[in-house]
């Protein structure tokens, strides 16, 4: 069910370490992927270890003609587009304080970008072709400090909606991942490369104790565009360790709580 041999997906932002990762789990079950990016050297570095059957195409997202120009480019090499993963995304974020400028552009390639790309690609889709749209826990609650990102990823899932709804009587489907704390380049970053430290922080918010692995994401990915998920569309799977099933309280209940505010009263 998930052999997709002679099937072509583009993944946008397919240079980044997610990117990657969902590439490769694409090219693993035999279909051709073309990772559109704007990083040249990481990108082409990238297709080249995935073989003859990946391409890179130097895409900016935030520009329509650019993503025409993949799409155009990943007809003319592989003779169709099967799936699409939206997968590019801009971090930048002032939370309250962001500017008008780090606003549109965000959302100029969070949002409006993934849109546009969804937009050219369904025009040449077949029934049994997929979109999805990687989300993130992010968009589903409220942070301090930040605005931007939540509020691009929190439009991304409703769009998955719309668009499946849209594209549904085409045989078309469209769903979203949502990661939680995941061992990619924002969190190695933050961690300064130390999967470990990663690890222990995701312990703290993620029942399974951990931070996620790219590939574990990159496997549902290619799962919702395979036929075992041939019945699914509009959804948003959760691959965050258990992240989003807890509320603030981290599913510990209000004794632990009062019990540990007590204690700390007492020392």
């Amino acid at each position: 069910m998930l052999d997709l041999e002679g099937r072509v997906a583009i993944v946008t932002g397919g240079n980044s370490q997610l990117g990657f990762a969902i590439a490769s789990a694409f090219s693993a079950a035999g279909a051709a992927v073309v990772l559109a990016a704007r990083d040249e050297a990481r990108g082409e570095e990238a297709a080249a270890r995935l073989g003859e059957q990946a391409l890179f195409v130097h895409t900016d997202i935030a520009d329509d003609d650019s993503i025409r120009a993949c799409v155009a480019e990943a007809v003319d090499r592989f003779g169709r587009v099967s799936f699409l993963v939206n997968n590019a995304v801009v971090y930048d974020d002032g939370g309250l304080d962001s500017t008008r400028e780090q606003w549109l552009a965000a959302l100029n390639v969070n949002v409006i970008g993934s849109a546009v790309f969804t937009r050219e690609v369904a025009r040449m889709m077949q029934s049994g072709d997929a979109v999805v749209n990687i989300g993130s826990v992010g968009g589903k609650f409220g942070a301090a400090g930040r605005a931007i990102y939540p509020a691009s990823k929190a439009a991304l899932l409703q769009l998955t909606k719309n668009q499946a709804a849209d594209l549904a009587a085409r045989g078309i489907r469209v769903n979203s991942v949502s990661p939680g704390w995941t061992w990619s380049d924002p969190l190695s970053a933050m961690t300064d490369g130390s999967r470990e430290l990663a690890d222990r922080a995701g312990s703290i918010t993620q029942p399974l104790g951990r931070a996620g692995d790219a590939e574990e994401v990159a496997a549902v990915v290619v799962f919702l565009c395979s036929p075992a998920a041939s019945f699914i569309t509009g959804a948003d799977v959760a691959v965050d360790g258990g992240h989003s099933m807890l509320g603030p309280d981290q599913g510990r209940g209000a004794r632990y709580w009062i019990d540990r505010a007590r204690s700390s009263t007492a020392h």
